[in-house]
């Protein structure tokens, strides 16, 4: 670990932290005056954030069960972000193998299952906060992306679960789960956006409007120091975030069932 001196009184841990949203949300948390550790695999990016935001650095494997056990027992956060995940083979199911199809539940849904199920079994410190980040592909589907939809949704569903076991056991460890929109802000995004606009016949341009006003990472980074800072305004587990902000998940649900119900008469 690479390591600044601090005398901050929280703690916060950011996987995925060297690029995209999860740098996006290292930063906004770096001026917070907490102590940021951001992971990932990549050193060289990391390096750069470091260098770049005066946080620490962890090069692992977010999926890997002995990175989350070893960390949380260590590092005793009051926050975890789980932001990192693998970029899925954009082709047609038909396109795709087993192991390519299922990439993102070997990464994205096991990390969250194994830092989620670490923070139960410690457990962590009372009061601590975990956030995960889905994405609204686990509501919408992703044709393109073989497993992809389907490991988010489970990461939401995972994060739902933990807030059942922190109540039943008395852990006030507090869960969130964030569902972002496509945008144009990360390499997942950014490929998506050119599979899913040269699938509908549009170009990059075009497909993007449908998502306006983008996600950045600076509005992810925001959203988070609120959700942490500000449990009372935000009492459900769900949310989707987009340039907009944050919107209850069960809204969202309501508002795509009322419109498909009007479409279906």
């Amino acid at each position: 670990m690479e390591q600044r001196a601090a005398s901050n009184s929280q703690t916060a841990i950011v996987t995925g932290g060297s690029r995209g949203l999860g740098r996006g949300i290292v930063a906004a948390l770096a001026t917070r005056n907490m102590r940021v550790v951001a992971l990932a695999k990549d050193a060289g990016r990391l390096a750069v954030t470091v260098k770049e935001l005066g946080v620490e650095s962890v090069v692992a494997d977010v999926a890997d069960p002995n990175t989350s056990a070893r960390l949380l027992r260590d590092l005793t956060p009051d926050l975890v972000v789980l932001c990192a995940g693998a970029l899925p083979v954009l082709r047609p199911i038909q396109e795709l193998t087993w192991e390519t199809f299922s990439l993102n539940w070997e990464v994205d849904t096991k990390a969250t299952f194994n830092w989620i199920r670490d923070a139960l079994l410690l457990p962590l410190k009372r009061g601590s906060h975990i956030v995960v980040i889905s994405s609204i592909a686990s509501i919408l589907g992703s044709p393109l992306s073989g497993s992809y939809a389907g490991a988010k949704g489970m990461q939401r569903l995972i994060t739902e679960y933990a807030v059942e076991e922190s109540a039943r056991l008395k852990l006030d460890i507090r869960f969130h789960c964030l569902l972002p929109t496509l945008n144009p802000n990360t390499d997942l995004g950014r490929a998506t956006m050119v599979a899913y606009s040269r699938r509908a016949g549009l170009t990059i341009e075009q497909f993007a409007k449908r998502f306006d006003p983008p996600l950045t990472p600076d509005i992810i980074g925001r959203v988070v120091i609120d959700l942490h800072e500000s449990p009372e305004r935000w009492n459900k587990t769900s949310y989707r975030v987009s340039g907009d902000g944050l919107v209850p998940l069960d809204e969202v649900v309501r508002v795509q069932q009322a419109a498909a119900s009007i479409k279906s008469r």
